[in-house]
């Protein structure tokens, strides 16, 4: 904690309320981007533009009847929501917003980032693999088979998706030298790594889209069934804790592409003019640049089979990023 304690706590509570801010607004503007692309209205009936229809679903989760299924493991079926919840917004600690800034009126200095690690992309990676319990043990506990099926489906896919997007990455860390986010960013000064990079970038943009459940891999929740997968049986605020969970990762995995490939808070385009653009807008601009992409090719692309799902994932993306990793060691090695 290099700000001490008190200044690590604050930072920590304005990054967990600004992300679901952030979140409460995403949910909206996903809405309405998809309506603009399907020739229909978005929301518009709550508050001006229906730009207070999150805090009309809260209400509505809030109200509805809180029921546990006869059968269910009582603890864990609470415990699950949770332990998915926790892991998206652990995940966000170590995101950096920049360096160093001064307070306004002192000669004091706090740095934009919680906390850095020189093991930092590890945690992420270690905390974001968490939410693989929550699905699990959601689904087992709930005492139906239907969960349970549903969440042997969603963690079958995680995983699959996990090595390659693991792969993926260990690219930027050969090319950096380095497991700390900042190191990361501050190795970017010349070049973005998406440039070098590119194949890796699309590996994991693809893994990405699979680990956070967003369409087309979004079969885990199994949209098109009778049943809902994992989350069958929750409903009210335990079901929106899911769905918080999921749309928080496709958050996380964004601001992790835009660290480690787009450049982070120093930015795509390391020259001027762009270089006097404050960090935390580079940050911001580049996360919500890739969850607009998120959001469009759920409007456009159709939902994979089950199979071809597992294909993609072990057949194409997993032998490409071994080759992008052999390629990317050679290169370093050679040069």
């Amino acid at each position: 904690m290099p700000d001490g304690v008190l200044v690590t706590l604050i930072k920590a509570f304005i990054l967990v309320n600004g992300l679901m801010g952030f979140f409460a607004f995403m949910t909206v503007f996903e809405r309405k981007l998809i309506g603009r692309m399907q020739t229909r209205h978005g929301p518009n009936r709550v508050g001006p533009l229906g730009l207070l229809q999150p805090i009309a679903d809260l209400g509505k989760l809030i109200r509805k009847q809180h029921m546990i299924p006869e059968g269910a493991h009582r603890r864990l079926y609470l415990t699950a929501p949770f332990i998915s919840m926790f892991a998206a917004l652990s995940s966000f600690a170590l995101m950096p917003f920049g360096g160093q800034a001064r307070i306004p009126g002192t000669h004091e200095h706090i740095y934009l980032s919680i906390a850095d690690s020189n093991v930092g992309l590890l945690y992420v990676a270690a905390i974001g693999s968490m939410g693989f319990y929550g699905m699990l043990i959601g689904g087992w506990a709930s005492g139906s088979k239907y969960a349970l099926l549903g969440g042997l489906r969603a963690v079958a896919q995680l995983v699959s998706y996990e090595v390659a997007f693991t792969l993926a990455i260990i690219g930027v860390v050969i090319q950096s030298g380095t497991l700390s986010l900042q190191g990361i960013v501050n190795a970017q000064h010349d070049y973005p790594y998406v440039v070098p990079q590119i194949l890796g970038f699309v590996i994991f943009y693809i893994s990405a889209l699979a680990e956070c459940n967003r369409p087309p891999f979004d079969l885990a929740e199994a949209d098109g069934e009778i049943v809902a997968g994992f989350h069958t049986e929750y409903g009210g605020m335990r079901f929106a804790m899911f769905a918080n969970a999921e749309f928080v990762e496709a958050i996380v995995l964004a601001a992790l592409g835009a660290t480690l490939f787009l450049g982070g808070w120093r930015g795509p385009l390391p020259f001027e003019p762009f270089t006097s653009i404050p960090g935390p807008l580079w940050m911001i601009g580049s996360t919500f640049a890739l969850l607009f992409t998120f959001i469009w090719v759920r409007a456009t692309v159709p939902r994979l089979r089950y199979d071809r799902l597992m294909k993609l994932g072990w057949k194409v993306l997993l032998p490409l990023a071994t080759l992008n990793l052999l390629a990317t060691a050679a290169w370093v090695a050679l040069t």
